[in-house]
């Protein structure tokens, strides 16, 4: 059979507006989904019991400061000397070894003034679908306050309400798109894999385990 060039041209132009659309379609039910919930000031929050703060390294794999850690851990300080949230749980990955995001997190936290007794480190929190279930069924919270970027956290939104938690973002500051191509493009991908894993696939986390208490007394 002739080989047509045509013909394989059309299909993949067929396939790639069918990519971007899924991309696009995909972006636009989250962002829908946490409409209204992702605040960049803390006086726009509710007071509720616990924040998740979720993970990220203090550093690259390069060994360049991560742009997006600093400001995630200030917005997280600042949320809990307001008075909106009577304790921390940071949440992030601590799969191998030397490699800590929540100990990290916990460090930077109480060097901004926040005192340890009111931290509680996630070490499971390999994904955010991991640090968003954990948050409910690991340490008992149904309203929480996410804080990380805006499109992180609107997807951590989404997720939430995908399992029953009423659930809110602060935005910390964000890093200029020119700086953080990678995590951009990145965050494309996982809006998709969100959609799927609530909608298509039923994705659990890793781990569960037993309950934690969180101090919120």
């Amino acid at each position: 059979m002739k080989f047509n060039l045509k013909l394989y041209w059309l299909w993949v132009a067929v396939w790639a507006a069918l990519g971007v659309a899924l991309i696009f379609g995909c972006e636009w039910r989250i962002a829908t989904e946490a409409e209204g919930r992702c605040v960049n000031e803390v006086k726009a929050l509710p007071d509720v019991p616990v924040a998740v703060v979720l993970g990220t390294s203090a550093r690259l794999a390069d060994g360049r400061a991560n742009l997006f850690f600093l400001p995630r851990m200030e917005a997280a300080a600042a949320l809990f000397k307001a008075g909106k949230v009577k304790a921390l749980i940071v949440s992030g990955d601590n799969g191998t070894q030397g490699y800590d995001e929540p100990t990290e997190m916990k460090r930077v936290l109480m060097q901004m003034g926040v005192p340890e007794a009111k931290i509680v480190c996630d070490y499971a929190g390999f994904r955010t679908l991991d640090s968003v279930v954990r948050a409910k069924e690991v340490f008992g919270q149904r309203r929480v306050i996410f804080v990380s970027q805006r499109f992180h956290n609107a997807r951590a939104i989404y997720l939430a309400g995908a399992f029953g938690i009423d659930a809110w973002g602060l935005n910390a500051a964000d890093v200029p798109v020119a700086l953080s191509v990678k995590t951009f493009l990145r965050e494309k991908l996982a809006c998709v894999k969100a959609v799927l894993d609530v909608n298509v696939l039923g994705t659990q986390p890793k781990f569960l385990g037993e309950k934690v208490a969180v101090p919120v007394e």
